[in-house]
């Protein structure tokens, strides 16, 4: 019983001054680093709650792959491909259509089509050496 009386003794003793002053400062820094990082998180919840507000409505449809379609009449184009030419791939991407295929010769070719301004935009043949 005498060590469990010795121990509640130290404990309700003061601190030694020294002690008492290093305990003060960590707890000032405790609360001032606590501020700090509310603070911090405050900011990035409003940052993030500024960009989801101020984000501006989504794009319609039409002008999303960057060819611009009116509403009321879509546009009508022609790609003059030459004869005989043998379509083996197509892609779209950013209003415009690459054309990939055979001509009648043989020759491997690709056909970039501008649907913005609705003409051929290059004319690039394929060759192995």
């Amino acid at each position: 019983m005498s060590q469990h009386r010795i121990e509640d003794d130290e404990e309700d003793k003061p601190l030694d001054p020294a002690v008492e002053l290093v305990r003060r400062r960590m707890l000032r820094l405790q609360i001032i680093s606590a501020l700090i990082m509310m603070i911090s998180l405050m900011a990035v919840f409003g940052a993030i709650l500024y960009k989801v507000m101020s984000r501006p409505d989504e794009a319609p449809v039409a002008e999303r792959g960057g060819a611009v379609v009116p509403a009321d009449a879509p546009r009508a184009l022609t790609a003059n491909l030459p004869r005989g030419f043998t379509i083996s791939d197509v892609s779209y991407g950013d209003g415009q259509a690459l054309i990939y295929g055979t001509k009648e010769n043989g020759e491997q070719t690709l056909y970039l089509f501008d649907i913005n301004s609705g003409r051929m935009a290059a004319d690039v043949e394929l060759r192995f050496d």
